[in-house]
C-alpha cells in the first residue's frame, strides 16, 4: 500500500457516526438505516464481547412497543418471557403483587440483554450497515460546526480521522462522548449500597422476581433463563467480588432470602461474579452542538429498577426520529428539542429509582441515619403500605414497568 492510499484508509466519513455497539446505538444504527441514512458504529470491543456481555434483561413494555414497530423484536417474542409478578420478603412477612394487573396491566418480557444485543446487531449487518470493533473513539471535536470530526484508534493501532454530519454517544459514562463534552453539568448521586451480581447456573427458586429485606441486608432474585437465575447480595463496599466462597454466599442467599421459612434455593455453579455501586448521574444537557448522547452516556440510573436498557432504547427512537428529519427534510426542531425530551423521562426513571433503592435497602453505614429507629419504622410503613394500599400498587406498577 502506497503512503497516499494508507493516509486515504486513515480518514473516512458518514453521516451519522455512532459510538457504542450496545442497545442504544443499535437501535439508532437500524432506525437509520431503515430510512436510508449512511450511517457507522464504532464499538471499543471486539464483537464476540459485544454478543455475550450479561445485562439486566427486563424489557418495559414500551420498549418491546419500539422494537415491534420497527421490525426488532423477533428473538424476544421467540425466546423471551412475559413477566408480571414479583414477591416481597420482610421479617414482618411475604407478600406478592401482580403488577402486570395493576396499574395499566402491563408487564415485562424477560429476555437477556445480550441476546437482544446479538439480535439488534444481526438485523443491523443485514441491512449493510458498517460497524467497526476493536476500535475504541479518543475524541470529539469541532461539535459546534457543520462537520465535526472523531479521532478513534483502530484495531491495528492506527490512528483514523473521521467526519460526520451528526455524532450520537452511546459509549457509557466513561466513554469518549463524555469526555469529548465542551461544557455539560453532570449530575451525580451515590445512594452508599454496593451489590453483588451473581450468574448462577441453575433454575429459578420462585416464579417470580424476588426481593428480600433482612436485618443483614438486602438480596434479590431474577430469573435469566430457565437454566440461569440473577442473584444480587448487598456487599461491604470495598471488599472483592471473590471475597467469599461459592457456599458462604449460597448460605447467606439462604438467610436473607428467609429460605428457612419459604423454601430452600435451587442451588448451582456461580458462573459471574461482579459489583455495582447502586450511584447515579446525569448530564444536562443531552446536545453539545452536532454530539447528542443517550444511553448510559447520557445517565445512569441506580440497577434497582432495571431503567438503564430501557430508557437507552427510547432515547435511541426519539434521536433517530430527529436525525432523519434534519438530513432528509432539513427539519432540525427535533434535535433541538431532544434533550429536554429525554431528561423528562431520565428524570422520572430516576425519581423511581431511587425510591426503589431506600425502600430495599436501611440508611448505609457513615449515614446520618444508619441505625435510626425513626428510618427503620419509617421503612417497614413503606412496605405495609405497598402491601395493603391498592392505591400504592397501582402507583407501583405503573412506574415500575414504565419508562
Amino acid at each position: 500500500m502506497t503512503d497516499s492510499q494508507t493516509h486515504r484508509a486513515l480518514r473516512a466519513s458518514a453521516d451519522v457516526v455512532v459510538l457504542g455497539a450496545g442497545p442504544a446505538g443499535l437501535v439508532l444504527g437500524n432506525l437509520l438505516l431503515a430510512a436510508g441514512i449512511d450511517c457507522v458504529i464504532l464499538e471499543r470491543a471486539p464483537s464476540s464481547r459485544v454478543r455475550t456481555r450479561a445485562r439486566a434483561g427486563f424489557f418495559a413494555p414500551n420498549t418491546v412497543r419500539i422494537l415491534d414497530g420497527h421490525g426488532l423484536a423477533d428473538g424476544l417474542h421467540q425466546y423471551g418471557r412475559p413477566h408480571g409478578t414479583c414477591e416481597f420478603r420482610t421479617p414482618e412477612g411475604r407478600f406478592r403483587l401482580d403488577y402486570g394487573a395493576l396499574g395499566r396491566g402491563e408487564r415485562h418480557h424477560v429476555y437477556p440483554q445480550q441476546h437482544l444485543v446479538t439480535d439488534l446487531l444481526r438485523h443491523y449487518l443485514a441491512r449493510g450497515g458498517r460497524i467497526h470493533f476493536s476500535t475504541e473513539a479518543l475524541a470529539v471535536h469541532d461539535t459546534g460546526t457543520a462537520r465535526p470530526g472523531l479521532t478513534a484508534r483502530d484495531p491495528e493501532g492506527r490512528t483514523v480521522q473521521w467526519t460526520a454530519r451528526y455524532v450520537a454517544g452511546c459509549d457509557g459514562r466513561h466513554g469518549a462522548a463524555r469526555r469529548s463534552l465542551p461544557m455539560a453539568t453532570v449530575h451525580h448521586h451515590d445512594h452508599g449500597v454496593t451489590w453483588l451480581g451473581l450468574l448462577a447456573q441453575a433454575p429459578a427458586s420462585l416464579d417470580a422476581v424476588g426481593y428480600a429485606l433482612h436485618d443483614r441486608g438486602f438480596a434479590g432474585h431474577m430469573a435469566r433463563t430457565p437454566e440461569v437465575t440473577r442473584y444480587y447480595l448487598q456487599w461491604q463496599r470495598g471488599d472483592a467480588a471473590d471475597a467469599w466462597p461459592a457456599q458462604r454466599i449460597w448460605d447467606e442467599l439462604d438467610i436473607r432470602m428467609h429460605a428457612p421459612e419459604y423454601g430452600p434455593l435451587i442451588r448451582g455453579t456461580l458462573l459471574e461474579r461482579g459489583l455495582f455501586d447502586l450511584a447515579c448521574d446525569v448530564v444536562e444537557p443531552l446536545r453539545h452542538g452536532a454530539l447528542f448522547l443517550a444511553g448510559d452516556a447520557a445517565s445512569v440510573p441506580a440497577p434497582a429498577a432495571a431503567k438503564g436498557a430501557n430508557l437507552a432504547v427510547l432515547e435511541a427512537e426519539i434521536l433517530a426520529e430527529a436525525l432523519v428529519d434534519a438530513l432528509t427534510r432539513a427539519d432540525t426542531r427535533g434535535l433541538d428539542a431532544y434533550s429536554d425530551r429525554c431528561l423528562a423521562y431520565i428524570w422520572r426513571a430516576q425519581e423511581f429509582t431511587g425510591w426503589m433503592t431506600r425502600l430495599l435497602h436501611a440508611p448505609p453505614e457513615g449515614d446520618a441515619d444508619a441505625g435510626s429507629f425513626f428510618q427503620a419504622a419509617r421503612r417497614r410503613s413503606r412496605i405495609a403500605s405497598l402491601r395493603t394500599s391498592r392505591i400504592h400498587q397501582d402507583w407501583f406498577a405503573e412506574n415500575y414497568v414504565g419508562v
